[in-house]
């Protein structure tokens, strides 16, 4: 089967994915809401059964899962014959003297003994580093829940005087799940059409993870001692598909997690928005003009067009601070438009006092280093004791740190005796200081995007800054959010990715409609409901990089039960150096996000939309197609047709005043060159239709067709004047206009469009 059919067959069961909650609420209303109580394990020969009206769970007392059935299909989920250890602990090297004569020093994972059933609680032993776990266990009738309580320590043995060796990590609960026609990797789900297995993480601090197997995935939920190693939870849903995230909406609501399910139920949640990175008072009215020609219902508005990122000092751009900025987003809403708030929250700006004149101690550094030799201010060259292979050496991001000032150096060596040279003294306006000999120095963590510095996460500073957005978001009146810069976090990612997310999540009041970022991990499932939004691509380039980007991350992700955004669009205006965007562009982008449920973004500017001469018709493509999003206008049948990638659509407004959507192809070489003609053919109603219009400017085009078998239209069913001829006719060649070619068949109208010729220009 080629990849293209099986994306496609692929396709019809995600097309079928339950967003709406309305049926799901009948079904859950309908569900007994007691949980089956524990069965004693001497009545199961010693097997440990937990289960509720859904699923029956049998642990084996050696410490693995021996069965997972699916009550209401008897489906078996866990791959058969498989004695994959349910419960772990590892250490990074075997710490325990007898451990470590026996082992070698490398990551060493002791699989549970025993497992024994204590009320509610599961007794886990792990008799060779001699601990011993303690699992709670909740059942309801949406889940089965595991907590990871404590871990004790007991293995002193008269035999040998013992100290208590530490556990790294820990899986308190890993399951051998068979395959299922999906697997949703950012989830941690594994579905058909009939059931969904779910290995979910109730807090933050539960590593949860998946490993393929042959056959089956090891589903896991564990603990990170740098992290936190005990009290730490997950949650383990078997259901049919479609009740999953009617039972995810419980394990939200019973730990209090951000709600991912009602967020992605919302009516909002299907809306575009109109992005803008330089909006002030002086300019709002202009870039709501632009966004409601757009048919945007909601504008976002990135920080940086009001302040710099650590303190969000305002910019002179708003003399009256939050005054002027509350002007603004009153100014949206009253437009009919949702007003949205771009932040970082993960890094702070070189201008800002956490930068200068005194470096915050709560900047990260990437390594600290030993110096040698001591230093005044006068030095340009630095000693110290480390290879200094791998650090950063491009512009704008060769920072040191040490005491109160910030030192910028040109290069350093990669032998003894290692140093930076060309050192600048009492950078971003620090002050230059003596140092001796053993103090320490470190590499400032700078980010990609050099202006701005990264923060330590594991202190106050984290939320200091979150207390900040979260006032400018409440008095600014935002209701949605994109999470930048969560890609500039130190390790370990699974938990730094969305620790500061959820940190800056609650202070959110109220909660967001829905969240967007740059970067994400397990727990933001229930924060970046909207998944991710791709940099902007030229227009070149823009057809192939959504067919090489989000047409195939949507694939992807919506086996996560999530969407995406097809954007970010940016917009450029014709000139020497591109043909700029073009309303079969925006139509390409726009539709193939709606065939899968996906908003798109346009980032507004305004110099470029008030340049190009075709801004009007751009507009209008992202107009309609905003409008079928608002009112569910696509079948099932057209949004999987939207899914071909190598098939074009147009959406037109009919004579009716009505949609309809077309199936075009267009028609290379218009007048024997790639611009400035462009034109699209299509079929309706057994007659041919050339959509056609000029990429940059004005002028006429001359068609071989007789007057006879054209109609001239702006808009369907409303003929126009035009110049003809017996054996050709003169077209105006600027705005989108439609020709109605009567008895000319599709290929006679492409070799009418290919011959015609342009001038005028």
């Amino acid at each position: 089967m080629t990849d293209r059919r099986r994306f496609l067959r692929q396709a019809s069961v995600l097309a079928s994915i339950p967003w709406a909650k309305a049926s799901l609420d009948s079904e859950r209303a309908a569900e007994s809401s007691t949980a089956e109580e524990p069965t004693s394990q001497t009545k199961t020969g010693g097997l440990l059964v937990l289960e509720n009206s859904e699923m029956r769970l049998v642990i084996h007392p050696g410490g693995w899962a021996q069965s997972l059935v699916h009550k209401l299909t008897g489906q078996e989920c866990l791959a058969v014959g498989v004695q994959e250890p349910m419960f772990t602990v590892t250490q990074y090297r075997p710490y325990d003297n007898e451990l470590q004569l026996a082992y070698p020093a490398k990551i060493t994972s002791f699989p549970a003994q025993n497992v024994r059933r204590d009320g509610d609680n599961l007794i886990v032993t792990f008799a060779q580093v001699g601990y011993e776990g303690t699992i709670s266990t909740k059942v309801t009738d949406a889940y089965i829940a595991f907590r990871l309580e404590r871990l004790e320590y007991n293995g002193y043995t008269p035999l040998r005087p013992k100290w208590k060796t530490p556990i790294d990590e820990t899986l308190f609960l890993q399951l051998p799940v068979n395959n299922r026609k999906n697997f949703g990797e950012w989830l941690n789900v594994t579905w058909d059409h009939d059931v969904a297995v779910n290995v979910l993480g109730t807090d933050h601090y539960a590593r949860i993870d998946a490993h393929a197997r042959r056959g089956y995935h090891l589903l896991q939920a564990g603990t990170v001692r740098t992290v936190q190693l005990e009290s730490v939870g997950a949650a383990l849903i078997v259901t049919k598909t479609s009740r999953l995230l009617d039972r995810i909406a419980r394990v939200e609501e019973d730990f209090d997690l951000p709600r991912g399910v009602e967020s992605r139920q919302r009516k909002e949640y299907k809306y575009s928005y109109y992005e803008v990175l330089d909006m002030s008072p002086a300019n709002a009215d202009r870039h709501i003009h632009f966004a409601k020609m757009g048919g945007f219902r909601t504008m976002d508005i990135y920080y940086r067009a009001f302040a710099t990122a650590g303190h969000f000092n305002w910019r002179p751009d708003y003399p009256n601070g939050m005054s002027d900025l509350m002007g603004i987003t009153a100014k949206i809403s009253s437009a009919g438009m949702i007003p949205g708030f771009h932040i970082h929250y993960t890094k702070v700006d070189k201008t800002d006092s956490y930068v200068t004149p005194v470096p915050d101690p709560r900047l990260n550094l990437t390594r600290v280093l030993t110096l040698v030799d001591p230093i005044d201010t006068d030095s340009t060259t630095i000693t110290v004791e480390e290879n200094l292979e791998y650090c950063p050496m491009e512009e704008g991001r060769r920072f040191l740190r040490v005491a109160d000032e910030v030192i910028e150096y040109e290069n350093f060596t990669l032998g003894r005796p290692y140093q930076f040279r060309g050192c600048r003294r009492a950078a971003l306006g620090t002050g230059a200081g003596n140092y001796k000999p053993g103090e320490k120095i470190g590499l400032l963590d700078v980010s990609h995007q050099t202006n701005l510095v990264l923060i330590t996460q594991d202190t106050d500073i984290e939320h200091e800054i979150a207390a900040r957005l979260g006032e400018i978001y409440r008095s600014a009146g935002f209701r949605f959010i994109y999470y930048d810069g969560a890609q500039d976090v130190p390790p370990p990612y699974w938990f730094t990715v969305s620790r500061p997310q959820w940190t800056v999540y609650q202070q959110w009041d109220p909660v967001p409609l829905w969240g967007e970022g740059a970067c994400k991990s397990h727990f933001s499932w229930h924060i970046l409901t909207r998944g991710n939004a791709f940099d902007v691509f030229k227009p070149e380039v823009m057809k192939a990089a959504i067919r090489a980007y989000p047409a195939s991350e949507i694939q992807r992700v919506s086996k996560d039960f999530t969407r995406i955004n097809f954007g970010w669009i940016g917009y450029w205006a014709p000139s020497e150096q591109t043909i700029g965007d073009q309303p079969d562009m925006l139509e390409y982008v726009t539709s193939r996000a709606a065939g899968w449920g996906c908003p798109i973004a346009l980032l507004g500017d305004l110099q470029a939309l008030e340049a190009h001469p075709r801004t009007a018709d751009n507009l209008e493509v992202l107009k309609r197609w905003e409008d079928v999003r608002a009112t569910d206008w696509l079948s099932l049948e057209q949004k999987m047709a939207l899914r071909d990638l190598d098939q074009e659509y147009t959406l037109l407004i009919n004579e009716q005043g009505k949609f309809e959507l077309v199936p075009c192809g267009q028609i290379e070489r218009v007048a024997g060159a790639d611009k400035p003609g462009r034109a699209f053919v299509f079929e309706r109603h057994e007659t041919t239709y050339v959509v056609f219009w000029h990429t940059s400017g004005e002028g006429q085009i001359e068609v071989p067709l007789r007057e006879s078998q054209v109609s001239l239209m702006r808009e369907l069913g409303k003929p126009v004047k035009f110049k003809g001829g017996k054996e050709s006719v003169t077209l105006p060649l600027g705005n989108k206009m439609y020709l109605e070619c009567l008895g000319v068949s599709r290929p006679e109208a492409v070799v009418a469009f290919q011959k015609a010729r342009i001038f005028g220009v």
